[in-house]
């Protein structure tokens, strides 16, 4: 029975709109058997809201810290994280959808997108355009699709969009999912409720309850903050929290992280620096180190050069530039053991700003006005190298330095 909600928790941090369909129909049957005691559980904990139903399990999460881009939303097929124009059109898609009967075509779909874009000024303004006339826009636009129907929100009846890359007058028929879509929007307020202009104080309303006036909610208003830092980053670091939330955390630390590892399994580390849930079994990770590849390699290799300039006592910001030196440094070392497209002009500019998003979103990598300030917890990543031979490269481990 534990380990049975153990599993389905962890599948819900990882996917937390999940569906009886495709890759995640074995945790969606967990959840749905489990769901009393996961909608306690992440309500009294978390203080998020889980809203299961015959067609979709849904986890209301909402971030500790709303001010972390690094880990948004990705095209499912390439792994390539949504740029600003399929942001625009995904928004615009789904409230399309809204609208829509209960089946919708592809060229449909584009139309409605394509009249709203029109109908509003703004974004003329803002310098947006998109057109399926251009390579470029059908790109964009059957990336959006592909992530529509990897969320179950579309469900392909005839026809495929990736035609459309190929043959602009093709068409696809899909039925619209409406429970899901209905599930999709998680911000604990509607956003066009939302007055301010400015757009971290959008973000920190979208996420925010108001804060408790009393000194028992306040206590649970922290511990539930913890809570989701911990399950959904990959450290809470101490030199971020104010006095009070520290003087809590170390009180409550002990029964705090009881909770959450025995519901979870996650193992806790608990350091000088911070706290972080470690995910032992790798099912629950997003993103993480070491991975194989050439942006894993030198991903592990500048956590490492980073690591050795704190352990010298220089813990001085660094500027993108030198990052990027450094980067073409170990291209010179490491190019024959790593893809070609390494050795073109300006490669060390593409594959620094790769490894920066990745060591930023793990917590690894601080930016600092006009550079990076590398944390503590980069100490944890050592390379240890073995035998090179001109046909393999080093092999790599991690250790727990």
């Amino acid at each position: 029975m534990a380990e049975e909600r153990a599993t389905a928790l962890r599948g819900l941090l990882q996917h937390p709109l999940t569906t009886p369909e495709g890759a995640h129909a074995t945790h969606f049957t967990l959840v749905r058997r489990h769901r009393a005691w996961l909608t306690d559980w992440f309500a009294h904990h978390t203080d998020w809201t889980l809203v299961v139903t015959a067609e979709a399990a849904r986890l209301r999460k909402s971030p500790a810290r709303v001010s972390d881009a690094t880990r948004g939303a990705v095209e499912p097929r390439s792994r390539e994280p949504l740029n600003r124009t399929r942001y625009v059109l995904l928004c615009l898609a789904l409230a399309a959808l809204e609208r829509s009967d209960r089946q919708v075509t592809l060229g449909r779909l584009a139309e409605n997108v394509g009249m709203m874009l029109a109908a509003d000024p703004a974004f003329a303004a803002a310098g947006f355009t998109w057109s399926l006339d251009q390579q470029s826009g059908r790109r964009d636009f059957v990336h959006t699709l592909r992530l529509l129907v990897s969320l179950g929100v579309l469900r392909r009846v005839q026809g495929d969009e990736d035609q459309l890359l190929q043959n602009r007058s093709s068409d696809a028929l899909y039925n619209i999912n409406r429970p899901v879509l209905s599930l999709l929007l998680a911000a604990r307020r509607s956003p066009s409720l939302i007055p301010a202009d400015d757009w971290d104080e959008r973000l920190r309303a979208l996420a925010s309850n108001p804060l408790p006036d009393t000194p028992e909610a306040r206590n649970r208003h922290l511990r539930t903050r913890f809570a989701q830092q911990l399950l959904d980053d990959p450290v809470l670091l101490y030199d971020e929290l104010d006095d009070e939330a520290r003087a809590y955390l170390d009180s409550q630390r002990p029964f705090l992280l009881q909770a959450l590892t025995e519901a979870t399994g996650l193992h806790a580390e608990v350091r000088r620096e911070g706290i972080a849930l470690v995910d032992l079994e790798g099912d629950c990770t997003d993103s993480g180190l070491p991975e194989e590849g050439t942006e894993g390699h030198l991903t592990l290799l500048l956590a490492t050069w980073l690591a050795d300039r704190l352990r010298k006592g220089d813990h001085s910001h660094i500027t993108l530039e030198g990052l990027r030196q450094q980067t073409a440094r170990l291209i010179r070392q490491h190019k024959t053991h790593w893809r070609r497209e390494v050795s073109e002009r300006g490669a060390e500019i593409w594959l620094t700003d790769l490894v920066v998003t990745r060591l930023e979103g793990l917590a690894l990598l601080h930016r600092d006005g006009d550079g990076f300030r590398p944390q503590p917890v980069l100490g944890r990543f050592a390379l240890r190298a073995t035998t090179v031979s001109d046909d393999s490269a080093a092999e790599l481990q991690l250790t727990d330095a």
